[in-house]
């Protein structure tokens, strides 16, 4: 989902010149001090009926991650470019495990490339899942 047309984020994207470019994502944001903060549970990678999707897939199970937190938004009033930060946990200590589902998360955000954290965990909450996202998002009502 996307704003409505004439409507902006108030997330403030903050890129910082000092600090190396490599990053796919940018080094900090804020958001005005009227803005609401919503707080989302990390998104699973779950069906309607509580089974995980995609299994042995991170890609994919990072798709529908961004798919449950695109409906967390919508559910609380925002929207994917009102995320202010979100930290990516994958579970599984390659790198390029880490990578695959980065790249789903990266390519949903586009050029709202929020601060985010990715990281790699023993193990996540239900079974067969590899990927979980939490984020932060800021609206002004």
């Amino acid at each position: 989902m996307r704003h409505p047309a004439g409507m902006t984020s108030s997330v403030e994207l903050i890129r910082a010149a000092a600090l190396s470019d490599v990053a796919q994502y940018a080094y900090a944001a804020t958001a005005p001090k009227e803005a609401r903060l919503i707080f989302l549970a990390g998104a699973c990678p779950l069906d309607p009926d509580g089974s995980t999707v995609a299994v042995g897939d991170f890609a994919g199970q990072a798709a529908a991650c961004i798919e449950t937190m695109t409906r967390a938004l919508e559910a609380a009033g925002a929207t994917i470019e009102d995320v202010i930060s979100t930290r990516v946990l994958v579970a599984s200590s390659r790198q390029a495990d880490l990578v695959a589902a980065w790249n789903v998360v990266r390519d949903a955000f586009g050029t709202h490339d929020v601060p985010s954290t990715l990281l790699g965990v023993t193990v996540l909450g239900y079974v067969d899942q590899l990927v979980e996202i939490e984020a932060v998002a800021a609206v002004v009502d």
